[in-house]
């Protein structure tokens, strides 16, 4: 394992956060924000609990994945799509750099910006509401396996893209409607059985579920099959990743 190479690729792409911290940092989390703020007074001062838990507190876990999902596969899509519109994706490609190599230091920077994205909404959401972490090693966890499926999607969808309008479409028209109609702001169990069953087609309803439950110890779902749902996501990923570097596929357009 060319571990310098990794290291070489990591720096890179964190060393373009920081160089637009507006951007990258404090942009998601003023939206972020604006969300809890706008839905925690709009629908909270009507809504007092849900499933025994404070509205605002329980929207948390809701929008801190709803925006770990949307930066993970930003970042990634945008880190691995720009070396290949300027060119600069030869220069990887002929260095004695393996796929599994190019992997981890695009993929791992895109889930390190999530992770600590999470983690500032999560430090700023303690200022408007009272939170208790009941299973924190839980918490963790589905953080980053999310952040690591959704950056590996992300990845994916940088290496599809033929233009900048393509790195918005998924994002923008699929992961965010998702996300609103996962569960984020809503208990699932409030909905008509039909639209009960229509949402465990949702992916999104596992992940915001188990992560959920790592807080308040409520679920919509049970958390084993979050975990399953996660890590078949995962696998999945991983699987297309393979198949992109072992065919070639766009990888020099």
């Amino acid at each position: 394992m060319n571990w310098r190479a990794i290291v070489a690729i990591y720096k890179f792409e964190m060393a373009r956060t920081w160089r637009t911290p507006l951007g990258s940092i404090l942009s998601p989390v003023i939206s972020t924000s604006l969300y809890f703020v706008v839905f925690g007074a709009a629908i909270g001062s009507r809504i007092q609990e849900v499933n025994g838990v404070d509205y605002g507190a329980f929207i948390v876990p809701g929008l801190i994945m709803m925006m770990l999902l949307t930066q993970s596969v930003m970042n990634a899509s945008f880190g691995i799509y720009f070396p290949r519109f300027v060119g600069t994706i030869y220069e990887i490609l002929s260095a004695p750099v393996s796929f599994v190599e190019i992997v981890i230091g695009y993929v791992g920077a895109a889930a390190t910006k999530s992770l600590l994205l999470g983690a500032i909404v999560l430090a700023t959401a303690g200022f408007f509401v009272p939170l208790k972490i009941a299973h924190p090693v839980w918490m963790v966890s589905f953080l980053v396996l999310t952040a690591v499926t959704f950056s590996l999607l992300g990845f994916i969808i940088g290496i599809w893209a033929d233009g900048f309008e393509k790195l918005q479409v998924v994002p923008l028209l699929v992961i965010t409607p998702l996300t609103f109609l996962g569960g984020s702001f809503y208990s699932i169990d409030v909905l008509p059985p039909f639209w009960q069953t229509v949402s465990l087609f949702n992916p999104v309803v596992y992940l915001i579920s188990g992560f959920r439950w790592s807080f308040f110890e409520v679920a919509d779902v049970s958390v084993g099959v979050s975990i399953g749902m996660t890590l078949v996501f995962l696998i999945a990923c991983l699987i297309a990743v393979w198949w992109i570097f072992r065919t070639g596929y766009r990888l020099k357009n």
